[in-house]
């Protein structure tokens, strides 16, 4: 496998209420969310009396066959696609999980992480509840079905109230869909509706991004609120507020490179945060150069607002091959830098004796940065100056984002100038945390975590330095 030097979101969710192909629906929102997470995904679909599920390790598109989807016939589903995390077992920790309870079917997807998620885990197994799966998410499915709270919605409510950390959640009875979204806001979660034609019933749908949406043809209504719990059925949409009001904390991150730049996240466009990246970096960061070229895809937009910005010529010199897949045959005698090969290119009449500023989101390890300021010097480049649309990153997320322990992040461990020395470019330069919060517009629609750039996180967690988070996460 190519492994890549990049942060990764843990997963989407989707969620289809009141449409007679609710399942496809389902799939075709998770076809949309495939970035999100490639190695497993699921669908829960009811036809209002039974529940059925289906999951599986791989894409979504080799997952839901036409077959498949015919067994899944329904009026109402969820679905979930999910980041690769170790273990033998992966599938048993496939989204979204099933279970029958003493409150009837209850079917859950999480986007997020629980920080508190394997205290309660202990707790609940003390106490004789046995767990399927090493997913944190199993933890609310348990609280849901202990809880006293006589009606689902009440029993969710108790649920939510007891765990902390960052949870995007859509659930599922036989005939009713739930949305939900911790306190704090880490992850995105918004609503849309299908105008239903013949003045039938809308179609209400959920899911982590806007371009979901946008390939089902739902328009998109408004974001799940912080500390919100949504409830849809048969008589129709109601809102609960679970928890009082915290400080709202959604994660940066997403606006820098987890979403797709054609959705909206926490109520602003990807696009325009983006090349607002940019921008700011060409004020922070100038440099005289010819060429602004970016790491496909991940550096595309800021790269744009650079060169808009500072008046260099934007260039696509580095082409990226989209049909890596997950397994390669690699020479056996050895090539230098063949995982990176593999997925870019340089093209030397593009570079041939030019001064260039790359852009890219972001340096994690710095080893894949390193390999394309090589390959962009052996193109022919004269200078290559590398700039980085985000802070560095110092510290580990434990929010739903899959990053390396502190001492394997570059930039908790070397100054910027170490890191420059190590990659082997002319300069560096990264934006600065207040660059960041402007170009995101903080303060007009959201307000930020930002902990894995100034290591301050907004929940308690016992200790940093020794706390790795959850082997499997939502």
């Amino acid at each position: 496998m190519v492994k890549s030097d990049k942060f990764h979101d843990e997963c989407g969710v989707v969620a289809i209420f009141a449409h007679a192909e609710a399942e496809k629906l389902a799939y075709l929102g998770l076809h949309a969310l495939q970035h999100r997470g490639q190695e497993s995904a699921g669908i829960v679909s009811s036809d209002g009396m039974i529940s059925r599920v289906h999951k599986a390790m791989g894409l979504v598109a080799d997952i839901f066959t036409e077959d498949v989807l015919a067994q899944l016939r329904g009026t109402l589903a969820i679905g979930h696609t999910r980041y690769s995390t170790a273990g033998d077992s992966a599938l048993l920790n496939a989204q979204p999980i099933l279970v029958q309870s003493n409150k009837g079917a209850i079917a859950v997807a999480h986007n997020g992480n629980l920080v508190n998620g394997m205290q309660v885990r202990a707790r609940l197994e003390s106490q004789g509840s046995i767990f399927q799966t090493n997913s944190d998410t199993e933890v609310i499915v348990h609280l849901i079905a202990l809880s006293k709270e006589q009606t689902l919605p009440e029993a969710m409510a108790d649920a939510l109230r007891r765990v902390e950390g960052a949870f995007s959640l859509v659930m599922m009875s036989n005939d009713r869909i739930f949305a939900a979204r911790d306190p704090r806001g880490f992850r995105p979660l918004a609503m849309g509706r299908i105008v239903a034609p013949d003045q039938k019933r809308d179609t209400i749908v959920f899911a982590s991004e806007t371009c979901a949406f946008d390939l089902i043809g739902a328009e998109y209504v408004r974001e799940v609120k912080p500390g919100e719990l949504i409830v849809v059925g048969p008589e129709g949409i109601t809102s609960r507020f679970y928890s009082t009001a915290a400080p709202q904390s959604s994660c940066i991150f997403e606006h820098v490179y987890f979403s797709r730049p054609d959705s909206m996240v926490f109520g602003r466009a990807v696009q325009t945060s983006r090349e607002q990246l940019g921008r700011e970096l060409a004020i922070e960061a100038p440099v005289e150069a010819d060429l602004v070229v970016p790491v496909p895809d991940s550096g595309v937009t800021a790269a744009m607002g650079y060169s808009a910005e500072s008046g260099i010529p934007f260039r696509f010199a580095l082409i990226r091959n989209h049909y890596v897949g997950r397994t390669f045959i690699e020479p056996s005698q050895n090539v230098r830098d063949f995982g990176v090969k593999l997925k870019l290119n340089p093209v030397r009449s593009l570079l041939e004796g030019k001064r260039v500023v790359l852009i890219d989101d972001s340096i994690v390890r710095g080893t894949t940065s390193r390999k394309i300021v090589r390959m962009i010097r052996n193109a022919g480049a004269k200078e290559v100056h590398m700039r980085i649309s985000c802070p560095p990153t110092i510290s580990p997320c434990f929010y739903g984002v899959d990053t390396p322990s502190k001492k394997q992040l570059i930039a908790a461990n070397k100054s910027v100038e170490e890191i420059r020395e190590y990659i082997g470019a002319d300069s560096l330069a990264y934006l600065s945390v207040g660059g960041l919060k402007k170009a995101c517009g903080e303060g007009e629609v959201a307000s930020y975590c930002s902990a894995c750039y100034t290591g301050k996180y907004p929940t308690q967690i016992v200790d940093v330095e020794e706390i790795q988070p959850a082997a499997v996460q939502g």
